[in-house]
């Protein structure tokens, strides 16, 4: 194409003179839809060596995933592909479904970027694995299940026969992503397609399950093809790059060149628009650029997580709990009373089958007030969801006072917490699992505003008409299901149907996770704006430090359960005193190659000294 920008024709591609593990040559995908071809992806030309990264980048619905599922066969049946797409010399596209189903998963492996859908729901996480392994190796079920809890503990979980015995929505969202790719790398394959691989992890898990497939890589010699909207992740991946945008490749090169020199307009316009920790400025109006993470990486090593004991957890509590009563009583005269309040709430998970009960919140004590954003920061598993979840009355209190908008939840019968949550919007993290699938986006963005009876006929279909713009879709998506759409529209679809009923706390649990950075910053964007609007107060559940450095006012850090840490956005990320924080902001990837390699490295050298 005329358009496209290829600035690397004189840098040498990893294992030159090689045939390529992929090769694509004029691949199209279209899709049927109102009898017409729509098409998604248009005469795309890559390729990809053994032990090389490509990462395809581009706004959601470019094309990215599209193109790389039609490379396996895994596009429905109103989809067309065409082009030639070659592994290790030998052409997918024609293949019969038999011989389709030996390649995945055993000479190709595909980490999906939603496992809550990828994964059944009624067999075991254990099960799963298990099963992939049989299907390739002629192994035993005890040989296999030692594999797969090995590959469990490859992947971090934080206890493998645990998770290995559990079910996919035992799970959190962040250990369904790592019992996914332990599934996935299951079979050493030659070729991994990683959609979105590290979306729903926290910075230090996603440091880990990258420093995994740079292992697998060069261990296996595996080539990898890398779809994602998050540039940091990018550059500290990727050996090339690939830019689309509406279907087309309009750029490609290497990591280096594409983050230095960006040549197309569109890339130019995407790298501007990764939010990354520094853009937002101090109290004092410096630049946030000027902090140094590599101190706090140093910092961060005078203590081992593990050797964090639960005394220490109770100790940090009632120090958080001292310095939350100081910050209400200031802000109680400047905001009044606060929209949450949580005042030593402890969550417990009731037992369920053979799964005893457990607490995953102890303790926890914050408040959020009117037009106020409140980041609720940790690693998975940490109760940051839970907490979210309690707010709007979908878990019970086990102890402790929450109140919302002043009224008591804990206790309180179905009709008062119905009659609470029409006060509450809540964005999910999965918006795949979340959206009705036999409803039209229209009707489920319309459904509470009918159901609560705030407005009707030719009323509520302006309001829907106007929640979709708000939220950067067009009015024509509104007889769409949610299958046709792509992972970010369905995310904005979720935020739209939050809005209906302009509510006074938004509880947003990873509410950016599956968009773009484009239109992720037009989402901040819109939060801010309907914030100044209605006065509306947020609980953003997140493990995106960036994201909480453009939006939140105050922030809060957990750990196993506890809030270890709140302060101001300032004080959290500027100077954390807690290592547990310093661990968190040390492990975000920044959109810079050299710069995270470095940071890798220095990581690297530190986390060894720890083990040493």
């Amino acid at each position: 194409m005329s358009d496209v920008f290829d600035i690397s024709d004189e840098a040498p591609a990893p294992h030159a003179g090689q045939v390529p593990v992929l090769q694509v040559r004029g691949l199209s995908v279209d899709f049927g839809v109102d009898k017409e071809w729509v098409p998604a992806a248009v005469d795309l030309d890559y390729e990809v060596a053994a032990g090389e990264v490509l990462a395809i980048v581009g706004e959601s619905g470019s094309g990215k995933s599209a193109s790389s599922m039609a490379l396996l066969g895994l596009l429905p049946a109103n989809s067309r592909v065409r082009g030639s797409v070659k592994l290790n010399g030998r052409e997918l596209l024609g293949l019969s479904p038999a011989k389709l189903r030996q390649l995945r998963g055993n000479d190709v492996a595909v980490i999906f970027q939603e496992p809550m859908t990828a994964m059944n729901p009624v067999y075991t996480i254990g099960f799963q694995i298990v099963e992939t392994i049989r299907l390739h190796n002629a192994v035993s079920p005890d040989e296999a299940k030692v594999r797969a809890l090995r590959m469990l503990e490859l992947v971090e979980m934080p206890d493998p026969e645990k998770a290995f015995r559990s079910y996919p929505h035992q799970l959190s969202g962040g250990q369904r992503q790592r019992a996914m790719i332990a599934q996935s790398l299951s079979c050493d394959p030659k070729l991994v397609i990683a959609d979105e691989p590290t979306t729903a992890l926290d910075v230090t898990v996603q440091a880990e399950i990258l420093d995994l497939l740079r292992n697998l890589r060069t261990k296996l010699d595996s080539a990898i093809v890398l779809i994602t909207h998050d540039m940091g992740v990018v550059a500290d991946l990727a050996d090339r790059i690939a830019v689309m945008r509406r279907g087309h490749i309009v750029e490609t090169g290497t990591a280096v060149e594409i983050f230095n020199n960006p040549r197309h307009e569109y890339t130019q316009a995407l790298l501007a628009a990764v939010p990354h920790l520094g853009m937002a400025q101090d109290s004092t109006g410096a630049a946030a650029e000027d902090v140094d993470i590599n101190a706090a990486l140093a910092a961060a090593t005078g203590a081992s997580l593990e050797d964090v004991d639960d005394a220490e957890l109770r100790r940090r509590e009632r120090e958080n709990a001292e310095a939350l009563a100081q910050a209400e009583a200031e802000a109680e005269k400047a905001a009044g009373t606060p929209i949450l309040q949580l005042s030593g709430v402890a969550i417990d998970y009731p037992k369920q089958g053979r799964v005893p009960a457990f607490r995953a919140v102890e303790g926890a004590s914050l408040a959020i007030y009117p037009g106020q954003v409140l980041g609720l920061v940790g690693e998975s598993g940490s109760g940051k969801t839970t907490i979210g979840r309690a707010a709007v009355g979908l878990l019970p209190v086990a102890a402790g006072s929450l109140k919302v908008a002043g009224q008591e939840i804990a206790g309180a019968k179905r009709r008062q917490l119905q009659s609470l949550r029409r006060q509450v919007g809540m964005v999910f993290q999965d918006p795949s699992s979340s959206l009705n699938p036999r409803l039209p986006i229209g009707e489920s963005i319309g459904e509470p505003m009918y159901l609560a009876g705030t407005a009707k006929g030719a009323a509520l279909q302006h309001r829907i008409e106007t929640l979709l713009d708000q939220v950067e879709l067009p009015r024509s998506y509104r007889n769409r299901y949610p299958h046709e759409l792509s992972g970010g529209q369905k995310q904005r679809v979720g935020i739209a149907r939050a809005l209906a009923l302009k509510p006074q706390l938004m509880v947003a649990d990873e509410p950016t996770s599956a968009l773009d950075v484009s239109v992720q910053a037009k989402v901040l964007e819109l939060f801010r704006n309907l914030q100044r609007e209605l006065g509306f107060a947020c609980l953003f559940v997140t493990h995106d430090l960036a994201v909480i450095d453009v939006l939140a006012d105050r922030i809060c850090v957990m750990q196993r359960g506890r809030i270890v840490e709140q302060g101001t956005r300032d004080e959290i990320l500027r100077n954390p005193q807690e290592p547990y924080t310093q661990r968190l902001l040390a492990a975000v990837p920044l959109p810079d190659p050299d710069k995270q390699r470095e940071r890798r490295e220095l990581r690297a050298q530190l986390l060894a000294i720890e083990s040493s």
